[in-house]
């Protein structure tokens, strides 16, 4: 990296209050992609980044990607997707950044501290749903660019940016958009794929990614009553849909995560010795993990046990019913149609096909053990296959070079136990390598409520993200 880059840095660290009020703006907009009524707000999420990240001299256009069909038939337009470009040196290797501008639902009720669409800077943390998934990494990589140019320092790689807008929602539409931009050429030139959402192992040391879990995701519908009913008017004399549905849930793993449907493990591929050696070398502290998460006890608190289960291993979580009441209060209604979700993180060598029939050959067993007069239904939804990549690649030397100059550490090279299914199309699609490089502490409690990104992960991720860029150049 030939620049001087502390100059940067001070530039940076200078303009925080800037680059937090930017965060602001954009947490302010509830681009919500689950909720069809949010959906004009997510499109000017869209809209509002790109008018951004053209001011940095990038040139930005919208890609359509046409409808979405809802689960009652409604048809409902698909947000559109962010493509940019930055560079066209041929001399130069290209880098594609990715990252999604939608986020997860958020009301306060749900146990929020403040009002989640209403980032609030308190306790060295900005609060707000999006902070870290993914709205702060995202401005980051436009921040950094931004400083970079008004220092006149060259950019040594041609840049192409991939923000999309349904990331939280399957990111449906983006896959045949890639596709399409494969076979007109856009991705020919793509040499590197850089994803900035994923999170470190812990709360001060920053790491590289190599790896994700997939997932297969299902819906149990348990259904066989004209309309809700009174319970006590007809409590005791029909089979209520509900109870049907919490056995079948509660048979699907036990206490300490154990998942108990058969067959599971046996396509897990086996844990070599030189893994074993590996995860006994990853800097982690288990009190402080249980800590960041607010559990009184783990499965597991053994260091190399743990981080397996959350990487190595498949996992079963149950999410939520819908179709029950869920308001305050009470109603004492026995529902009509109930549906569960869960859904299944998988591991090489997990096949979703092969899952996906060991789930429904579960399911029937059980139905038919409990002998309801009910209908029970299965709706397996979009999945995704596991991800790995190798860590001695002169992408990840070129991050991990990154990570020394801004934190004065070599960074952790660790596994992710979640599922980003894009990170594989970028890698099958462009041919060469993706890395997946957060900027974010493991506490930031994305999905859930108070999700925030510490102060300084967000100014210090910009500084990681500009040096980055300038890394690739070697």
């Amino acid at each position: 990296m030939s620049a001087d880059l502390k100059p940067v840095y001070e530039t940076i660290d200078k303009r925080r209050n800037e680059w937090i009020q930017i965060l602001k703006e954009s947490i302010a907009i509830e681009s919500v992609s689950s909720d069809p009524a949010r959906r004009g707000d997510v499109r000017r999420m869209v809209e509002w980044t790109m008018a951004y990240l053209s001011k940095q001299g990038a040139k930005c256009w919208l890609e359509e990607l046409g409808e979405q069909t809802l689960h009652d038939g409604k048809k409902l337009p698909l947000p559109p997707c962010l493509l940019g470009e930055l560079g066209h040196d041929p001399k130069k290797k290209t880098v594609l950044l990715y990252g999604h501008l939608d986020v997860q639902p958020a009301r306060k009720e749900d146990g929020w501290n403040t009002e989640p669409f209403l980032m609030v800077e308190s306790d060295g943390k900005l609060w707000g749903r999006g902070t870290s998934d993914d709205k702060g990494p995202v401005l980051s990589w436009i921040h950094a660019i931004q400083v970079l140019n008004e220092h006149k320092i060259e950019i040594p790689v041609n840049i192409k940016f991939c923000f999309e807008a349904m990331e939280e929602s399957g990111s449906e539409g983006l896959t045949e958009l890639l596709q399409r931009k494969k076979a007109d050429g856009w991705l020919a030139d793509v040499e590197y794929t850089c994803i900035s959402d994923s999170y470190w192992l812990g709360t001060e040391k920053p790491c590289l990614s190599y790896g994700l879990r997939g997932i297969c995701s299902y819906h149990v519908e348990v259904s066989g009553l004209q309309q809700d009913l009174h319970s006590g008017v007809y409590g005791g004399s029909v089979y209520e849909p509900l109870n049907d549905l919490f056995y079948l849930m509660s048979q699907l793993m036990d206490v300490n995560g154990k998942i108990l449907i058969p067959g599971i493990m046996d396509q897990v591929a086996e844990v070599t010795q030189i893994e074993k050696e590996a995860y006994e070398k990853i800097d982690f502290d288990v009190k402080e993990y249980r800590e960041s998460v607010g559990a009184a006890k783990l499965p597991s608190e053994h260091k190399e046990t743990l981080l397996m289960n959350r990487w190595r291993f498949p996992s079963l979580s149950v999410h939520g019913v819908e179709g029950a009441f869920s308001d305050p209060g009470d109603k004492t209604v026995i529902p009509s149609k109930v549906s569960g979700k869960f859904s299944i993180r998988v591991v090489p060598n997990m096949e979703p096909e092969k899952i996906n029939s060991l789930v429904a050959k579960y399911l029937n067993e059980l139905w038919e053990k409990r002998g309801s007069g009910n209908k029970m239904k299965l709706i397996t939804n979009q999945g995704s296959v596991p991800w790995v990549h190798p860590i001695d690649h002169p992408h990840f030397k070129a991050a991990s070079r990154a990570v020394k100059k801004v934190y004065n550490v070599e960074p952790d090279f660790i596994r992710e136990g979640c599922s980003i299914p894009i990170t594989l199309t970028f890698q099958e699609l462009t041919g060469h390598s993706v890395i997946l490089l957060p900027t974010n502490a493991s506490d930031s409690m994305a999905h859930s409520q108070n999700e925030k990104m510490r102060t300084h992960c967000y100014i210090d991720g910009i500084k990681l993200l500009a040096t980055y860029l300038m890394e690739l150049g070697h």
